[in-house]
């Protein structure tokens, strides 16, 4: 089959819709961030918390990647809906070893990661193939793959702190390439301003991830709720983890997506500022939602009492995440900083001193109204005639 038939008709110069095949491809990643968050949960040590971190990483990139790549790529064509099945298949063999990664299931883990990058790239790089410039991007990028690979693979031989070294090394490597250009031998660097990027699908593709960064959030609330009694306290701390969750959303959503889509569409260097706003920075706010779940899930089974030191982090440290990764990809977008996110992160930097006087519940609401402060700031935003 002539490669150009596997690519997106983007000659009418419309939107690129994201496909049915592309949402089922998510499910996966809906199973992959519950595994992080109940992991996280039931083992709130520092270590867990790094070891968390850099397998958040590793499934956000396994994730950004297949986006970018369906975004040039249509998943309708039978070849590329085959490789997004079969990443789906290796997905699920990496989301469950994710449990014991730094355990007896670190190679599997390790493993799974390399096919699905590698293999994603080389099938890239063929599917491109009448398109010089995309198909020696990919060969640049299956050959950062191939090194980062190595590192993996050895740090699933290896045990302990060794496994972290190596794979840190390797999660470093990886997140690097990109401003490198990918850079290799003979062939050079790729220059970011030649991508040709659909601003409004990569933006499309990324929300809806948020989305499943929230539902999961929403489903710890309710099921943690729900095996509980419904005493007036457990109440209340569900519905400040639900108005939370809600004033998330709000701040997400309710002009930022849309207005990045457009930005982006009308950069002169798409590629550039969709690297740097979803490759990169947009990991953040995913994080936030992720770390405020778990917050959620301690604060509703335990609502009185002084907040302990985990409770006290999870709970001002999501919302700081969220804030301060959506504060960097309004700077990354608009150039512009955002005074509402910026005095955001003022307020929880200034409850971090009084939060140990304070109750859980408390301090959950305390957060909420925070994220419902900046919500509020930009709806009324809306009003006036500026950008976003």
């Amino acid at each position: 089959m002539p490669s150009r038939h596997m690519l997106r008709d983007r000659a009418s110069g419309g939107h690129a819709r994201v496909t049915y095949v592309e949402l089922f491809f998510d499910l996966v990643f809906v199973f992959a961030i519950t595994q992080l968050s109940h992991g996280l949960m039931e083992h709130p040590t520092l270590a867990r918390v790094v070891e968390t971190g850099l397998l958040l990483m590793a499934v956000w990139w396994a994730w950004i990647f297949t986006a970018w790549v369906t975004n040039w790529l249509d998943p309708e064509r039978k070849p590329v809906r085959i490789m997004l099945f079969a990443v789906m298949v290796v997905g699920m063999v990496l989301t469950m070893s994710i449990p014991k990664a730094f355990g007896e299931r670190g190679l599997i883990f390790a493993a799974a990661f390399v096919a699905i990058q590698l293999g994603r790239s080389v099938f890239t790089a063929w599917a491109m193939r009448g398109h010089p410039f995309q198909s020696r991007n990919f060969i640049r990028i299956s050959a950062w793959f191939g090194m980062s690979g190595v590192l993996w693979i050895a740090g699933g031989l290896a045990e302990d702190g060794a496994r972290l070294a190596l794979w840190g090394g390797a999660i470093i490597l990886e997140y690097i390439s990109p401003a490198l250009g990918f850079w290799t031998p003979a062939l050079g660097r790729a220059r970011a301003e030649e991508w040709d990027v659909e601003g409004g699908h990569l933006a499309e593709r990324c929300a809806l991830f948020t989305i499943i960064a929230l539902g999961e959030s929403i489903l710890v609330m309710g099921a943690t709720t729900a095996t509980l009694a419904w005493t007036p306290m457990v109440i209340a701390a569900f519905l400040a983890a639900f108005a939370g969750s809600l004033a998330m959303w709000w701040i997400y959503f309710a002009v930022t997506a849309e207005a990045a889509s457009e930005a982006i569409s009308r950069s002169r260097n798409p590629g550039q500022v969709a690297r740097m706003a979803y490759t990169y920075i947009h990991l953040l706010p995913i994080a936030g939602i992720i770390v405020t779940a778990v917050a959620d899930e301690w604060t509703i089974h335990h609502p009185l009492g002084h907040a302990d030191l985990k409770t006290v982090a999870a709970l001002i440290g999501g919302p700081l995440l969220f804030l301060l990764g959506g504060l960097l990809f309004k700077r990354a977008v608009f150039r512009r900083w955002s005074p509402s996110r910026g005095m955001g992160l003022l307020a929880l930097v200034a409850l971090a001193p009084v939060s140990p006087m304070l109750s859980p519940l408390a301090l959950s609401i305390a957060t909420t109204l925070v994220l419902a402060g900046v919500a509020a700031w930009e709806s009324l935003a809306l009003r006036a005639p500026v950008n976003p």
